[in-house]
């Protein structure tokens, strides 16, 4: 415990009346200067003194209400089944099946609808309307900053780019086109093809072209441990697409989720099926979808569910597959575009040399090229640079170059 300042000593006016006038006044004046320097002290303790009063002030009103706290009853959390009349409620309290006919206070009665959570007391009556059941990992898996990644820094698949942009740009920044010829836009593309061909690509340059909400998760994540975990991810994702509409969803790897239905009894098969029935409810069910596209995206094609394919769900399936060889020759462009480039460099004999090289597999010969350059000490990427990466690439067992043929289908 803190303790009182001690007080300045006082000054004491002691002077000898037969003094002189001058010295009489000299001894004055110091005299009212000892007044002074006590003052400014007192008034400095009295500051002090005023903010330690208002710190212990707002500290026993914060103990107060701790103390409030805990001796008031805690709330529980319920859902209101139905509002009746005579401001009346029936509430279900969750973790049990119990429900209980209550009436509702008049400052939330206008605020209470079926369906909402609420917070009651001992004797179930609302004390608080909450806000709705979100899960914080859809919500984290809204993309805020658009990848830097344009339609131009795509190639080979021109043909793929102008379908994805009719079905999924398209509707949202011209919906009147559709309206005019009568027809309801595509509700979702899959994208489909070998790895490295550009897929993840195609739906980072959507999101950077379009003004909507992004919603991007990976197959993998809608898997979950606990029965209804997943379905409940998947519901609260569509929710919240629903709510900052437009939207695009973005489901990468859907394989994952989305395989082909068993009769496997084990409980993690189940709970994925569980976690696919809900996607196929939630991309064709009975509440309109409104202006969400979907987007999604696998390698293996061969293994997803036969209703997950069918259209209403995916209207657009595009194959991208590896790029020809002028598609190659148009990556090997866009790659090397802010690259110190020597004129020797042949892009149509490199383009002839990697048959089979997938999109990703040319911009990890463009990279090895570069590292090349760096090795020998130099500023300026050669012909020579980009035929020694290939062979690297060619001889290294771990970068085997898998061509599309017989990819899907033996």
């Amino acid at each position: 415990m803190s303790r009182s300042p001690s007080l300045p000593e006082r000054p004491h006016r002691d002077i000898d009346p037969d003094l002189p006038d001058d010295e009489r006044l000299e001894a004055l004046r110091d005299h009212f200067e000892d007044i002074v320097d006590v003052h400014e002290q007192l008034t400095d303790q009295l500051d002090e003194a005023e903010q330690r009063r208002e710190q212990l002030r707002e500290k026993v009103d914060r103990v107060e209400r701790e103390n409030e706290t805990l001796k008031s009853s805690s709330l529980y959390i319920a859902t209101v089944e139905d509002v009746m009349a005579d401001d009346e409620v029936v509430v279900k309290q969750h973790g049990n099946n119990q429900e209980v006919l209550t009436e509702v206070s008049p400052r939330v009665a206008d605020r209470v609808e079926p369906g909402d959570r609420v917070a009651v007391n001992d004797s179930f009556a609302i004390q608080t309307v909450l806000d709705a059941e979100t899960d914080a990992r859809a919500q984290s898996m809204e993309i805020t900053a658009k990848p830097e990644v344009g339609y131009e820094d795509i190639g080979g698949i021109d043909e793929q780019v102008r379908e994805v942009r009719e079905a999924v740009e398209q509707p949202l920044s011209e919906p009147e086109v559709f309206d005019e010829v009568g027809i309801e836009p595509p509700s979702g593309v899959l994208l489909y093809g070998p790895p490295g061909t550009g897929k993840t690509m195609l739906a980072k340059a959507v999101a950077n072209k379009t003004d909507a909400t992004f919603i991007k998760m990976a197959g993998s994540e809608l898997v979950r441990k606990f029965i209804g975990e997943g379905s409940r991810l998947v519901r609260d994702l569509f929710e919240m697409a629903r709510e900052r509409e437009p939207a695009i969803i973005f489901i990468d790897e859907i394989d994952a989720i989305a395989t082909t239905r068993s009769e496997s009894k084990t409980s993690g098969d189940a709970e994925v099926q569980r976690t696919m029935m809900q996607l196929l409810s939630e991309m064709d069910g009975f509440e309109a979808r409104g202006e969400i596209r979907i987007i999604a995206a696998t390698n293996r094609f061969d293994m997803l569910d036969r209703a997950i394919l069918r259209p209403g769900r995916f209207d657009r399936l595009i194959e991208v597959p590896e790029p020809d060889r002028d598609g190659r020759e148009q990556i090997l462009e866009i790659h090397t575009r802010d690259m110190n480039i020597a004129d020797g460099v042949d892009f149509d004999a490199i383009a002839d040399e990697t048959e089979g090289y997938s999109g990703a597999d040319i911009e990890s010969l463009a990279t090895e090229a570069g590292m090349f350059a760096i090795r020998n000490e130099r500023n300026e990427v050669t012909h020579k640079d980009f035929v020694d990466a290939l062979e690297k690439i060619e001889d290294d067992d771990s970068s085997d170059v898998i061509s599309s043929a017989g990819y899907f289908y033996q």
